[in-house]
């Protein structure tokens, strides 16, 4: 797995998101790619802007924790067409240049603040991690929607 904390895998990430345009079509799913920078957002809206989503409640974090973790936080990429939770569901058209420039903010302040910062840091759904699993879960989710539409 790339490591996103890593200043030049960051800017491999950048130029791939910065490749993208408005008019550019996934070749799997059905969001557009201005709902796709939205949705890869809301992963670290829920580090840095926790306030924007609500916390599962203990039953649902238990079964986060148990089926789903494994899943986010390990090594294997998502299958095309996975499931989406429904925090992440992106409804209507966002602002592109301003969703773009949201996202590369918040993979540069990842970077910057390092690894360290997030070892031991409690997810929102998956209670602490280690910061591999965090890298995992950043990476393999930006990996897996910039293959989505080509880039």
């Amino acid at each position: 797995m790339e490591n996103i904390f890593d200043v030049k895998v960051v800017q491999n990430y950048i130029d791939r998101i910065n490749s993208l345009t408005p008019e550019t079509q996934p070749l799997w799913g059905k969001m557009t790619v201005d709902q796709m920078l939205a949705h890869c957002c809301v992963s670290y809206e829920m580090v840095y802007e926790p306030e924007k989503h609500k916390k599962p409640g203990s039953i649902a974090k238990f079964i986060l924790k148990t089926f789903l973790k494994p899943k986010v936080t390990g090594e294997k990429s998502y299958p095309r067409n996975s499931p989406t939770a429904p925090q992440f569901i992106i409804a209507g058209r966002k602002n592109f240049a301003e969703e773009k420039k949201r996202l590369i903010g918040f993979i540069q302040k990842t970077q910057q603040l390092g690894a360290s910062a997030f070892d031991g840091k409690e997810s929102f759904s998956f209670g602490k991690l280690k910061a591999q699993e965090w890298n995992n879960m950043f990476a393999k989710h930006l990996n897996h929607h910039l293959a989505q539409f080509g880039v």
